[in-house]
């Protein structure tokens, strides 16, 4: 069976066409070769499909006949894909939720701030507790 087939046959893509896409693209590598969309799909091939900032592992158990349903999914393939692939798909997502849109514009008193606050850190603690002393020292010579 073709790998585009295969891919979307067990749901990892939509449509074929998409499949068919991120073989060109060179999205999909089988056995750590990167694959055309007709290279043909064997069992126990070893397929690595990048997909929304993600390497997905999987082992070829079976070849189906068709598409095949979501549950039945796991008779054919075996998915070995690292969770640490999956948190680090988590940390991005926070990163993004950080940082300004492009084209919002001038950032406001209140971003301006939180950016000095980020940039100086801890080291601002340390100029507050140094400059205490010398207001009371001003304090009690009047």
């Amino acid at each position: 069976m073709r790998i585009d087939k295969f891919l979307w046959s067990i749901r990892y893509f939509k449509t074929r066409n998409i499949a068919s896409t991120a073989c060109k693209k060179g999205h999909v590598k089988i056995n750590g070769n990167t694959a055309k969309p007709g290279k043909e799909v064997f069992p126990m091939d070893e397929i690595v499909v990048r997909k929304n900032q993600i390497d997905y592992k999987l082992t070829v158990l079976d070849i189906p006949p068709s598409r095949v349903g979501a549950k039945l999914v796991d008779i054919y393939r075996k998915d070995t894909t690292p969770k640490e692939a999956f948190e680090h798909n988590e940390l991005l997502q926070y990163s993004k939720d950080y940082y300004r849109k492009k084209g919002i514009g001038r950032p406001t008193k209140k971003d301006r701030r939180d950016i000095d606050d980020y940039l100086e850190g801890p080291s601002n603690t340390n100029d507050d507790q140094t400059a205490e002393p010398n207001i009371k020292s001003k304090e009690t010579e009047d």
